[in-house]
């Protein structure tokens, strides 16, 4: 099922299906640029450093990139 709605609650990432279920959460960090950056019916980023993270509706990773 596709990613609903995502939302940043402290230094967690709560990933939430078009039901308005909770599939996963994952760790958004604490850093100054740290946190929710978007997300799309399949993925959700997050910064953590100087990365940027994806994971798919389920919370688990599927990609890194370089933050620019």
């Amino acid at each position: 099922m596709a990613i609903g709605n995502a939302v940043q609650r402290g230094t967690v990432v709560y990933i939430y299906n078009e039901d308005n279920k909770l599939n996963g959460s994952v760790p958004a960090g604490n850093g100054l640029n740290d946190g929710l950056k978007g997300y799309t019916p399949s993925r959700v980023n997050v910064q953590r450093g100087s990365l940027i993270y994806s994971y798919n509706e389920n919370g688990q990773l599927e990609d890194s990139v370089p933050a620019r």
